[in-house]
């Protein structure tokens, strides 16, 4: 049998290192690959096994799964759901936008810093021409 044929080997627990981990981690969060695409392409034999690592050394939130699934061609929102679900992602990502705002202008008030760009005022059109 030629070596390409051979079969992956499949680890035991304690063959898992944390880099191996964390790189698994990283790709399955990436979108690289789901988890159980992760589960048979490393030989990882635990069905939950990935789920753990993701739950411990990943970066996304776990506490509302449903706000970070991975949608298959298979399955197909209505538009309604569509419309409901892109709705509810605004209104998250207006909240995070208020939060941060708050953050600086705190940072802004302790520490004295200015993190905001000052924008430069627009030049109006009557003052690039030249006068007679």
């Amino acid at each position: 049998m030629k070596e390409a044929e051979k079969t992956r080997k499949r680890h035991t627990q304690q063959d898992y290192n944390m880099g191996f981990k964390l790189a698994v981690v990283s790709e399955v969060e990436k979108g690289q690959m789901t988890y159980k695409q992760a589960q048979a392409r490393y030989g990882i034999q635990g069905r939950s096994t990935v789920l753990v690592w993701l739950r411990k050394h990943g970066t996304l939130d776990w506490s509302n799964p449903n706000l970070h699934h991975m949608t298959s061609p298979k399955s197909k929102e209505t538009p309604a759901q569509t419309i409901k679900r892109l709705e509810k992602q605004l209104s998250d990502e207006k909240l995070k936008n208020v939060i941060l705002n708050k953050m600086i202008d705190i940072s802004d008030q302790q520490y004295g810093t200015s993190i905001r760009k000052k924008l430069l005022p627009k030049q109006s059109g009557s003052s690039n021409k030249k006068k007679k």
